[in-house]
């Protein structure tokens, strides 16, 4: 069986492809390892990569991508069906929309409009997640969920996941965090933006999935009903669920 060095898949194109099997969930049962995985997004990975994953058993990939980011960097996997689950990038802009204006890109600022945007996923986005979670009722097969960066479209999917398991919320934000130590960023080519905005820009940090995490409890009344009332997943979804990603008691 996989072990905790296995969680971060050494490919040469991604840098932030994590199983997340191990993690404990409801009724004392871990996630299966070699099931369900995060990534960023996959239009660089050379052909000792797609070997990996075609090793893996992937035929399904699920893109939080924009239009415009899946075109940047598209991608083919033999064998591999790709859903389009589109969320548009709204950060870049608005950075850009604050020095068009005259005012300054600072990271205080930054870390504003990050917060905005995961509050934005929980309330505006809820249609993407109920169709994400469509898509791993349906999956029979190891499945890989992706945004650009792999942190925040996609950091917000794995926590949702992960709680509907019954992760703690403790090793949901463990999760989250990981990014930090594996991602690898496009290099900085300068620009007005300030590197202390562009670092935030290119981590994630715990306050920003607090910021999703509150919109959930004080909009939604707590996971359990945000996940039954706006992505369609009520008890007998979430034990199929757990029946699939979840190991046998």
């Amino acid at each position: 069986m996989p072990q905790q060095l296995d969680r971060v898949l050494p490919l040469q194109g991604a840098s932030n492809f994590r199983d997340l099997g191990g993690y404990p969930g409801r009724a004392g049962r871990e996630l299966r390892w070699r099931r369900l995985f995060r990534s960023d997004h996959l239009g660089v990975l050379t052909d000792a990569d797609k070997a990996v994953l075609a090793a893996l058993g992937l035929t399904t990939t699920l893109d939080f991508r924009g239009e415009a980011e899946r075109a940047a960097a598209a991608y083919e996997l033999p064998g591999v069906t790709q859903h389009s689950l589109a969320i548009e990038p709204t950060v870049v802009q608005r950075m850009q929309g604050l020095a068009d204006a005259g005012q300054p890109v600072t990271a205080t600022a930054v870390t504003g409009l990050m917060k905005d945007l995961y509050r934005g996923l929980v309330n505006d986005q809820s249609h993407r997640f109920a169709e994400f979670f469509e898509h791993l009722l349906q999956a029979r097969s190891p499945v890989v969920f992706h945004c650009t960066a792999g942190k925040d479209r996609t950091g917000f999917a794995a926590a949702l996941v992960l709680l509907a398991l019954g992760v703690p919320r403790d090793v949901v934000v463990r999760d989250y965090l990981l990014t930090n130590q594996v991602f690898r960023h496009p290099p900085s080519h300068g620009g007005a933006v300030p590197a202390e905005a562009m670092a935030v820009l290119w981590r994630v940090q715990e306050d920003f999935l607090a910021a999703a995490l509150q919109a959930v409890d004080a909009d939604h009344g707590g996971v359990e009903r945000y996940l039954h009332r706006r992505l369609g997943l009520g008890p007998a979804a979430l034990d199929a669920l757990a029946d699939q990603y979840l190991a046998a008691g």
